[in-house]
């Protein structure tokens, strides 16, 4: 290992993938520098704001739609009309950006796949620099893979048949083993959306295609906006004509909750639409509310999209959507089939129709999946009686204001709620720390959102005390307790297996984090931390 400098940009780390200096050449590391020149300084101060706005809800305040943006949200506008590849999103699947996940997302049958470089991709460096190889590679059409323990060939059947999408990490994030002329690591957002767009945007656009986008964790529209002016220098770089680029916003936070009017305004000709990225969503409503004992949430499995406040937020975001002529799409179904059981499968198949036919219901124009199978069953829902690839005509009523959206779920909280998120938390996070972020648990296909909504549940039953169902009351001790127990557990499980890997590592991060003081803000950024303390 050792450190090498391309322009004005150090690299910590040897350049790994094999095929790695063909996406980190002099003129792509040129273009990050310059992304990173022009907005990394304001990227901070929207993570400063974050801090200032958190601190007046620790004060007492409530979230609430923006005063200073009534005109925008009753105001007659839409965004400009939809390319045609973005059109068509009735079953949208996910995934990291490994060789031969992108071949068989491509070949779903799906009207589109987000390579996903955030939540479902742990970023080694490995990873990252590979992920923009096999991206490079779909876009050229060059895409294959042989699978050398299956002795099988592996290659793109039909293609530009589905749209891909690419999810860059969030704000928040940032790659550590780039630094810039400043003595700083370059911003993870910049580093995805920049090698990926500097070396696709001309290729797409010149197939009638376009380098489009799923931006994350967004909490001010003045974050969409920064994104607006991202996207207008790079195309002003290479060429492209204005608003080729597209991009779709998920609303995973309670504060972009009260804002998707202003987040589309605020995007301008780069809006596509919105998502309901409802895991995070609830991990945002535990972090927002994090000093009120009012709003404890219950047991994982009573926080469904039935709930009112969950309800609200769908629709809200389904009424913005139409109302601007931007289509809104559903959140995951991360089930994955359950072979030799056909009657769990069956019943889990049954739980992904009754969550996407509610959806078509109130008016979604398509939703997500994590595996291929399950692309038919939703194409099939959202194409039923459908008169277009979209319900964009669909209009709603009913309550979908501060009080509906603010409402918590009611419930329990079970030992064995408790239980299920120390369990499903330290697998997850183990496999993290080896470099896997999209993981296959309990028959669900998971992502660091997982983890995040648990051990920040298990941190505000700590926090206020909570008393369990059956009298208990949730303290260090016995959160402790049980992350031991649940580790030993997975241990004796896995039998030898589990020599090598890192239950003991993801147990003490986990516990750790879920009996602190203060709720730290990201799991990924300590487990990130870790990753690069250790070579990766």
């Amino acid at each position: 290992m050792k450190s090498q400098e391309i322009g004005r940009v150090k690299l910590t780390q040897d350049v790994l993938s094999e095929r790695g200096d063909e996406i980190l050449t002099p003129e792509s590391i040129d273009f990050l520098e310059r992304l990173e020149s022009e907005f990394g300084e304001r990227r901070r101060g929207l993570l400063e704001a974050r801090k200032a706005f958190q601190l007046k809800i620790d004060g007492g305040e409530e979230p609430n739609f923006l005063a200073s943006t009534r005109a925008i949200r009753e105001g007659d506008w839409c965004i400009p009309t939809l390319p045609s590849r973005l059109l068509d999103r009735r079953v949208e699947i996910t995934g990291p950006p490994d060789r031969k996940m992108v071949i068989n997302a491509l070949n779903s049958g799906a009207s589109c796949f987000m390579a996903d470089l955030e939540d479902s991709s742990t970023p080694t460096w490995h990873r990252v620099i590979d992920g923009q190889v096999n991206l490079r590679d779909a876009c050229t059409h060059n895409l294959r893979f042989f699978d050398k323990a299956k002795e099988k060939h592996y290659e793109v059947e039909e293609e530009g048949s589905t749209t891909l999408l690419v999810r860059p990490r969030g704000l928040h994030l940032e790659e550590k083993h780039m630094i810039g002329v400043d003595g700083r690591p370059l911003s993870g957002s910049l580093v995805d959306f920049g090698l990926f767009f500097f070396h696709n945007a001309l290729d797409l656009a010149g197939k009638d295609e376009g380098p489009y986008f799923y931006l994350p964790k967004l909490e001010h529209h003045l974050e969409a906006r920064w994104w607006h002016d991202v996207f207008v220098f790079s195309e002003d770089f290479v060429g492209l004509r204005r608003g080729t680029t597209r991009a779709t916003v998920l609303v995973e936070t309670l504060p972009a909750g009260f804002q998707m009017d202003e987040i589309l305004h605020s995007l301008g000709v780069y809006a596509a639409g919105l998502n309901c990225g409802r895991w995070d969503y609830l991990f945002s409503l535990i972090k927002t509310y994090r000093s009120r004992k009012d709003k404890v949430l219950p047991d994982r499995s009573c926080l469904t999209m039935e709930s009112p406040s969950m309800r609200a937020y769908s629709r809200l975001a389904i009424e913005t959507c139409h109302k601007r002529g931007a289509l809104c799409i559903g959140g995951m179904a991360a089930q994955i089939p359950i072979k030799g059981d056909d009657e769990a499968n069956e019943a889990a198949l049954a739980k992904v129709r009754r969550d996407k036919e509610r959806e078509f219901a109130d008016g979604h124009d398509g939703s997500w999946v994590a595996h291929p199978g399950l692309v038919g069953m939703v194409k099939e829902i959202f194409s039923r009686n459908l008169p277009s690839t979209h319900q964009l005509e669909k209009r709603l009523e009913g309550e979908m204001g501060a009080e509906e959206l603010l409402k918590i779920p009611e419930g329990d909280v079970t030992e064995e709620g408790l239980r299920q998120n120390v369990r499903v938390s330290v697998r997850y996070i183990e496999s993290w720390l080896r470099g896997v972020g999209c993981v296959p648990i309990f028959h669900l296909m998971e992502d660091a959102a997982t983890a995040e909504i648990s051990r920040a549940q298990v941190w505000q039953w700590v926090r206020h005390g909570v008393r369990l169902q059956g009298g208990d009351v949730v303290d260090a001790s016995l959160v402790k307790k049980i992350v031991e127990e649940e580790r030993e557990a997975v241990e004796r499980e896995m039998g030898d297996s589990a020599k090598g890997m890192k239950f003991g590592e993801a147990s003490a991060l986990f516990a750790e984090m879920a009996t602190s003081e203060d709720l730290d803000d990201f799991l990924t950024l300590k487990a990130y931390d870790m990753l690069v303390a250790g070579g990766m």
